[in-house]
Formats: structure tokens, C-alpha cells, sequence
């Protein structure tokens, strides 16, 4: 198998072999992809190694590593938990926001191929963030008005399965790139009465299709991507926009994706890469 690495702040993945192509997905600098297939010089369809999406990425826009550094990477690395705080080479900068990742990190630097970086700002590694709500909502509000873009998953724009995935995974969750595939992960919840903070919403368009995902809020409130990234009031019926006075999303069901026992409303502490005492995230 050949493995690459994405080493550009956002890559776009397309349908398609070509520019003109819709934007289905992006990579985030750091992420791993299986080369699938290689289209002339431009093009490399890939795999994302985390949740299995296809698409195709121009070759500029990856680079190629051996499998010892794929291992590396895949099992080292910490999640830059800055909203944006560029990493510094000797001859330029690399602007990263929240959610890439610094691959093979020792609390200072990372090396891509030739290439070694110096990072000041927050990261964290996976295995020290807590699997928490509290801090699942935390990160989720760090996207408050980030425009919605079709296919993002940035801080630059990004859509609504798009940015529940990101903002799960950085809490310790992993979850598919689609909303549709999101819906198995998780346990039902019956009402929207019994719901929780953390728990996940998902929405149905007039054809029965799961089409919409958000994040759930105390007093009965969700924060989603729909032109912005917006806290919006929600009921049984589903999304209820203030501003238009209308309903914008069918609610179709809830998932609990946090067991019980990680639902305790501590103020948990992360420890922060490069930081030798405990410090609070946000």
C-alpha cells in the first residue's frame, strides 16, 4: 500500500479528476490518506485513512510516505486546539487552525519529510483529551459563525457533518464523514426531553433522507452549521430559526455518543503538549 500525508493547511477532495469538480470533503494538514489510484501527474484518489472517504486530491496538495512513517504518524501525533497559530520552518510559515494535526509531535517540533516545524500555540495529544460533553460543546462554540462551506471541514468553512465529525473527533470520538453514516454511531434517545448536552441531532429532508446533524445544548438549543455555524432553539418538531420565524430542519432522531458515566459535570483539565502542569482548556 502507499500512504500520503496532507501538508498544506486545507486540501480539497473532489468527486472528480478535476478542479472544476464539486468539493466533497477536505483534508486537514497532517491527515493520512491510502493512495487508491494515480490519474496522469495531477490527480491521486485516495482513501482518508480515519474514516474510509474517497475522493480525489491533487497530487500537489499531498505528499508521499514510506510505511514506517505512516505508522509513526498515525499513532503520534496531537491536535492543534489553537482557532489559528501558524507553525514556523526556516524559511516561511505554515498557518494551521484548529483540528490539524502535528504529526510525531515532541512538544516543540514536527518534521514532513524535509521540512521541521516549531509550534508555540495549544495542542493536544488524543489520548490526554477527556471524553467529555462539557468539553465537546467547549470546542463545538470555538466555530461560532465560521461561514458554512459545501464539503468543509475547516475554520474557514466548513458543513454540518463536517463539523460534527471534526469537533468529535478532537474529543476522543470518531465518527463517519456523512450525517446519514453518522446515525449509527451511538445509543437512541427516545425524547428530546431526556436529551443531554452532547448528544447529537440529526435531521431528515422532505424525502426521509438524513441530510442534517447538530450538537445539542442546554435549554433546549443546538449548535449546527447552516450558513454559519449558529446556536439555534430546537423542539420535538426540530430546528426552529429565530430570525426567519420559521422551522429549518425536520427532526428525524438523537444519539448519545457519551456513556453515562462520562456525562459528569466536572470541569475536567487537559494537559496541554509542552506544558508540565495541568491547564484548563478554555
Amino acid at each position: 500500500m502507499t500512504y500520503a500525508i496532507c501538508p498544506v493547511s486545507t486540501a480539497p477532495v473532489r468527486n472528480t479528476s478535476s478542479h472544476k469538480s464539486e468539493m466533497i470533503s477536505q483534508l486537514l494538514f497532517g491527515e493520512l490518506v491510502e493512495v487508491l489510484e494515480l490519474k496522469g501527474r495531477q490527480w491521486v484518489k485516495v482513501r482518508c485513512c480515519d474514516d474510509n472517504f474517497v475522493g480525489w486530491v491533487s497530487s500537489n496538495q499531498l505528499e508521499i510516505i514510506t510505511p514506517s512513517e505512516y505508522e509513526i504518524y498515525r499513532d503520534n501525533f496531537a491536535f492543534v486546539f489553537d482557532f489559528f497559530h501558524p507553525a514556523h520552518a526556516n524559511s516561511h510559515f505554515m498557518p494551521l487552525m484548529v483540528g490539524c494535526r502535528l504529526p510525531n509531535f515532541d512538544g516543540i517540533q514536527f518534521t514532513i519529510g524535509e521540512n521541521t516545524f516549531n509550534f508555540s500555540g495549544r495542542a493536544v495529544y488524543p489520548q490526554d483529551a477527556k471524553r467529555d460533553p462539557e468539553i465537546l460543546v467547549k470546542l463545538a462554540k470555538m466555530y461560532l459563525n465560521v461561514p458554512f462551506l459545501w464539503g468543509g471541514r475547516s475554520a474557514m468553512g466548513i458543513d454540518a457533518p463536517g463539523f460534527v465529525q471534526v469537533v468529535c473527533r478532537m474529543s476522543g470520538i470518531q465518527l463517519p464523514r456523512e450525517a446519514e453514516e453518522q446515525i449509527y454511531s451511538g445509543d437512541n434517545v427516545e425524547f428530546i426531553d431526556h436529551a443531554l448536552p452532547g448528544d447529537l441531532a440529526y435531521f431528515e429532508n422532505t424525502r426521509g433522507r438524513i441530510t442534517h446533524v447538530g450538537i445539542l445544548l442546554k435549554d433546549k438549543q443546538v449548535i449546527h452549521a447552516y450558513g454559519k455555524v449558529r446556536i439555534d432553539d430546537i423542539d420535538h418538531f426540530g430546528i426552529f430559526n429565530q430570525e426567519l420565524k420559521r422551522y429549518t430542519h425536520k427532526l428525524r432522531l438523537i444519539k448519545r455518543i457519551f456513556s453515562p458515566k462520562q456525562e459528569s459535570k466536572n470541569d475536567a483539565a487537559i494537559k496541554s503538549v509542552g506544558e508540565a502542569t495541568q491547564i484548563e482548556l478554555f
